[in-house]
């Protein structure tokens, strides 16, 4: 029998995890090398665990209510800004 602390680890390559989090392998590395994905290096090969991918996506939801200064309210047109 197998306990919680001895279950498979299910290991993802770069170009796995690239696929899955839809980003570059460029991307990829700086998320590692920021510390923002935990990664491990076997030999020449460098691994990421599937649960620390889905972590990570889960990290990086936007909060609803964190966007509006990307789409600010349009200033009607002739509105003169004064400087005082």
């Amino acid at each position: 029998m197998m306990s919680r602390m001895s279950e498979a680890i299910h290991w993802m390559g770069t170009r796995e995890a690239c696929e899955r989090l839809g980003v570059t392998l460029r991307t990829l590395y700086r998320f590692i090398d920021e510390g923002q994905l935990p990664a491990y290096k076997m030999g020449r090969v460098i691994r990421v665990q599937a649960s620390d991918v889905e972590d990570f996506i889960s990290r990086m939801r936007i909060e609803p209510g964190t966007l509006e200064h990307l789409y600010p309210e349009p200033k009607p047109r002739g509105e003169v800004r004064h400087h005082g």
